[in-house]
C-alpha cells in the first residue's frame, strides 16, 4: 500500500482526529485508573491495609492473585455483555462501579472482604479499559489504531509513574479510607462523562472512521455497520487459527511484561542499588514510556503491526540481555530500553487482534480474544515460580523471559496481520485496479 500513497488517501500519518481526541483521552484515564487501582497502586493499598487492620501483609498481597484468576471467567461475561448492549454503555457503568468498588475497598476491615473489594475493582476497571475501551479504538480509528494507541497507552505510563505517590499522599493525608474513597471520585466523574458524550462509533457523532472524509470512506472502507459480525460467533473464532496466535503473542509479551515490572525494584536491589535508587529507576522507566507509546504507535501506523511487534520483541530481548550483564551501566541502558518496551507493550493488546480481524465484529472478536489473551498473561506466576527455582535467581528468570520472546518472534513470524480486515480488502482491490 505505501508504493501508492496517493491512491489510498486514508494511509497517512496525520493525527487529525477531530473529535476521536476525546475517545482518546477517555481510553488514556480508563488505563490511568487501570493501572492505578489495579496494579500499581497496591504498592500503597496492600501494606496500608494490612498495617490498619492487623492482617498478615502476604496474605493481602496473595489476594491480586485470586481478583486475578476470577476476573479471568468474569471476562468472558462481560465480553458477551460488551456485543450486546455496546462500549460507550459497559465503560460508564464499569468505571462507575470500580469507582464505588474502590470507596467499599477503602471501608473492608477483614481479608475476605478486601478480597470481594480487589476483585470488584478488578473485574470493574479492566472490563472497563480493555473490552469497552479497546473496542471504542478499533471502531474509531480502524486504520490509525497505531497512532491512537500511541497516545492512549500513555494512560499506562502516567499511571505507573504518577498514581503511587497520588494515592500515598491521599492516604497519609486523610486515612485509608477517606483517602481511597476521595481517588475513587475521580473514576466515577469519569464514568459518568462517558455514559454523556462517548458514543460507540464516529457515525454517531456524525463523522467516518479515521476522521475521513464521506468520498474517501465510501471509497476505501468495507461499507457496513459496526454491528455487524463480521460473519463471527465464538465458536467459528475458537476454530481459527489467527484468534489463538492473537491470544497468544500479545499474552506472552504481557506476561513478560508483568513479571519484569513486578520484579524491577527487586532486582535491581539485589544488583546492588538502594531500596530509593531502584524505585526511582522504575519511575524513571514508566516516564520513558510515554515516549516508547508514541515511538512504536507511529512505527505501527508507518510499517504495519507485524514489523512493529518483530522490532519490539527484539528491542525487548536485547533490553534484558543488558540487564543480564548485572553492571551498573547496564542497569541504566537497559531501564531505559526497558521503559520503551513496556510502553509499547499495551499498544500492540488492540492494534494485533484489530488489524487481523477488523472493525467489523470487533466486539465479538475482543469477547473471545481478551479472556483468552488474560489466561497466558496470568501464568506469569507460575512461570516466575518455575524460573526462579529452576535457575535460582532473578537473573536467570530474566533469561527465561528471553527465550518466551524468542518465540513470541516465531509466533508472530506465522501470522498473516490482516487476513480478515475488510477494510484492508477494500484498499487491497483499489490497489489493484
Amino acid at each position: 500500500m505505501s508504493s501508492n500513497p496517493k491512491k489510498i488517501a486514508s494511509e497517512n500519518m496525520r493525527m487529525n482526529f477531530s473529535k476521536g481526541w476525546g475517545i482518546i483521552l477517555y481510553q488514556a484515564l480508563m488505563f490511568f485508573f487501570l493501572i492505578g487501582f489495579s496494579i500499581d497502586g497496591l504498592n500503597i493499598v496492600a501494606p496500608a491495609f494490612a498495617e490498619t487492620n492487623g492482617v498478615d501483609y502476604p496474605s493481602v498481597l496473595s489476594m491480586a492473585t485470586v481478583a486475578g484468576m476470577i476476573g479471568v471467567v468474569a471476562y468472558i461475561f462481560v465480553g458477551r455483555i460488551n456485543v450486546l448492549i455496546g462500549p460507550r454503555w459497559l465503560s460508564g457503568v464499569c468505571l462507575i462501579g470500580a469507582g464505588l468498588s474502590y470507596i467499599f475497598l477503602g471501608h473492608t476491615h477483614t481479608l475476605t472482604a478486601y478480597c470481594i473489594g480487589l476483585t470488584l475493582v478488578t473485574c470493574f476497571i479492566n472490563s472497563a479499559a480493555y473490552i469497552a475501551g479497546n473496542t471504542l479504538i478499533a471502531q474509531w480509528f480502524p486504520k490509525k489504531k497505531g497512532l491512537a494507541n500511541g497516545f492512549t497507552t500513555m494512560g499506562h505510563n502516567c499511571g505507573s509513574a504518577f498514581y503511587v505517590p497520588l494515592i500515598s499522599a491521599a492516604i497519609a493525608s486523610f486515612g485509608f479510607a477517606s483517602g481511597m474513597s476521595y481517588v475513587a471520585v475521580g473514576a466515577i466523574v469519569l464514568g459518568i462523562i462517558g455514559l454523556l458524550f462517548v458514543r460507540n462509533e464516529p457515525q454517531d457523532c456524525g463523522m467516518y472512521p479515521d476522521n475521513v472524509t464521506k468520498e474517501v470512506y465510501e471509497r476505501e472502507y468495507f461499507q457496513s455497520t459496526a454491528e455487524d459480525a463480521g460473519g463471527w460467533t465464538v465458536g467459528k473464532l475458537l476454530r481459527t487459527k489467527e484468534m489463538w496466535l492473537c491470544a497468544l503473542i500479545i499474552g506472552i509479551n504481557q506476561l513478560v511484561t508483568t513479571g519484569v515490572m513486578s520484579q524491577l525494584v527487586v532486582r535491581n536491589t539485589g544488583i546492588g542499588f538502594s531500596q530509593e535508587a531502584a524505585v526511582g529507576l522504575m519511575t524513571v522507566c514508566a516516564l520513558i514510556g510515554v515516549a516508547g507509546s508514541y515511538l512504536f504507535g507511529a512505527i505501527d501506523q508507518k510499517f504495519g503491526v507485524k514489523k512493529a511487534i518483530l522490532l519490539f520483541l527484539a528491542w525487548y530481548c536485547i533490553a534484558l540481555a543488558v540487564n543480564c550483564t548485572d553492571t551498573t551501566i547496564g542497569v541504566y541502558v537497559s531501564v531505559a530500553m526497558i521503559g520503551v518496551a513496556v510502553g509499547a507493550a499495551a499498544n500492540f493488546i488492540v492494534s494485533l487482534p484489530a488489524s487481523v480481524f477488523g472493525r467489523h465484529g470487533f466486539t465479538t472478536v475482543n469477547s473471545v480474544f481478551f479472556p483468552l489473551m488474560q489466561i497466558v498473561l496470568m501464568t506469569n506466576y507460575i512461570v516466575n515460580a518455575a524460573a526462579l527455582k529452576l535457575t535460582g535467581s532473578l537473573r536467570g528468570a530474566y533469561i527465561v523471559y528471553i527465550g518466551l520472546l524468542v518465540v513470541n518472534m516465531i509466533l508472530t513470524k506465522l501470522i498473516n496481520p490482516t487476513k480478515y480486515n475488510k477494510d484492508v480488502a477494500v484498499e487491497d482491490d483499489l490497489i489493484q485496479k
